[in-house]
């Protein structure tokens, strides 16, 4: 079966680094869904998918350049802690969100805490690591008119309205 746009791909996964540790795991119980061609997984991954049949099972492993980027000390920035809302708690390992000048989301995490010197690290967490997906093709339907407009899977395994 190859991999058409606008499909919903049902899968379950067990999702491990370049050691082995595991990073997210579903089940038939919890699978996860994604409608094809619009981006909502990683590309390489969904690429992957093409041939496969219902049922099947493949291991997929992905370079960090094919998953979430190569890790980038420029993506690291320091600021003083005053440019958070007073009163804002800051831990180490704290995920927030910033909003770049156009608009854009900008997820980052503290990696560091100093005086008043806050370090944020832009990189997506798992940027530099190589990704096992280790998956089995559950269902491949149409996605609904209504799913499409929407931009996300309805239904059992999808977001519920």
């Amino acid at each position: 079966m190859s991999s058409k746009i606008n499909q919903v791909y049902t899968i379950i996964y067990t999702l491990t680094d370049e050691n082995g540790n595991v990073i997210e795991v579903t089940n038939k119980e919890s699978p996860f869904s994604f409608i094809s061609g619009i981006n909502q997984i990683l590309p390489k991954l969904e690429e992957n998918l093409n041939g496969m049949l219902i049922g099947s099972k493949k291991k997929i492993t992905l370079s960090p350049e094919d998953a979430y980027g190569i890790y980038s000390d420029e993506a690291i920035q320091i600021i003083n802690r005053s440019e958070f809302p007073e009163g804002t708690e800051l831990e180490t390992g704290m995920s927030f969100v910033s909003e770049s000048e156009d608009g854009q989301q900008m997820p980052f995490i503290i990696k560091e805490i100093n005086g008043e010197n806050v370090t944020l690290d832009f990189n997506h967490p798992l940027a530099g690591r190589t990704l096992t997906f280790d998956l089995e093709l559950l269902n491949v339907r149409a996605a609904s008119n209504e799913e499409l407009s929407h931009g996300h899977v309805h239904g059992p395994t999808g977001h519920h309205h």
